[in-house]
């Protein structure tokens, strides 16, 4: 069992930066591969961006490439979102995720966090 805990979350203007943070407990992080998926108000849950166990695969959906950065520091058991040039349509809860094996970005991880709020205003 892993618990995952986002934090980072916030209310920012277009444009703005923001880093999202998701700290593992439970087990290390490192055996893991992780996910972070965002949900806007009246729509499904959508997936953002993964990454593997040891860093070195990332992959994001198109409207955050160039924008958002997915790392994680497994000493530290924390996984990040940098989100760059923030758009209105960025707004939603964002959750991270944790599954063993390969990181996809189909939703069938194992473990999920509570999630974090981003809004971007215009």
């Amino acid at each position: 069992q892993v618990q995952l805990v986002e934090s980072g979350g916030g209310l920012v203007q277009a444009g703005d930066s923001l880093r999202l943070s998701c700290a593992a407990s439970g087990r290390t992080l490192s055996i893991y591969a992780m996910g972070w998926f965002r949900q806007a108000p009246g729509k499904e849950r959508e997936f953002v961006a993964a990454i593997n166990k040891n860093g070195g695969i990332t992959f994001y959906t198109d409207s955050v490439k160039g924008r958002f950065t997915i790392s994680r520091d497994n000493l530290k058991n924390t996984v990040y979102l940098q989100m760059n040039s923030l758009k209105p349509e960025d707004t939603a809860v964002y959750y991270c995720a944790a599954k063993p094996g390969l990181p996809t970005a189909a939703g069938n991880y194992d473990y999920w966090g509570q999630g974090t709020q981003v809004t971007v205003s215009s």
